[in-house]
């Protein structure tokens, strides 16, 4: 994340009324939050997070529904966003944003190149979902920490136009 960009969704979480952000992540391992923790001021809207890499640690800390979670072997858009939800539910954040995929190929899974799904939910009184917005990321030919960063990157650029677009209910694809 630039220097720019960071200070960009800074600004974004800050605006009236500020919120307030949590991270799950498991493709990405720790990458998000490092560069959420990165941006000087970071404290002033970002809570903490995990990095929850399997599915008992899913299904434990963040409710994942382990049923589901084992049907896709924990990569799905359904996956994320419960990860994102229950990481805002966990630290008590207005937004929750996560990561699920393949950072390398697994052919035996029927994934010939690295993939996630990433997820941004806010939350509002009560913990009542006020928008969610999922998407998948294709990194063809990518190496294992490429797939990451670029995965990590792109969280975060879907929570900034999340904030720019503001309250609702949108699920992409």
């Amino acid at each position: 994340m630039s220097p720019a960009a960071g200070m960009e969704l800074k600004a974004l979480m800050l605006a009236a009324p500020p919120l307030t952000l949590a991270v799950a992540e498991s493709m990405t391992c720790g990458g998000v939050q490092a560069r959420i923790g990165a941006i000087s001021g970071a404290s002033t809207f970002f809570l903490g997070g995990l990095t929850a890499y399997t599915l008992d640690e899913k299904v434990k800390l963040l409710g994942v529904d382990r049923r589901e979670a084992r049907r896709v072997n924990c990569v799905s858009a359904e996956v994320a966003a419960a990860m994102a939800t229950g990481v805002g539910r966990l630290f008590g954040s207005d937004i929750g944003i996560a990561t699920t995929g393949y950072a390398e190929p697994d052919p035996a899974r029927g994934v010939m190149e690295p993939m996630a799904w990433w997820a941004v939910v806010r939350r509002g009184p009560r913990g009542r979902i006020l928008g969610e917005w999922t998407g998948r990321v294709e990194c063809p030919g990518a190496t294992r920490t490429d797939a990451q960063a670029f995965v990590a990157e792109a969280v975060l650029a879907a929570l900034a136009e999340a904030l720019k677009r503001g309250r609702g209910r949108a699920v992409e694809s």
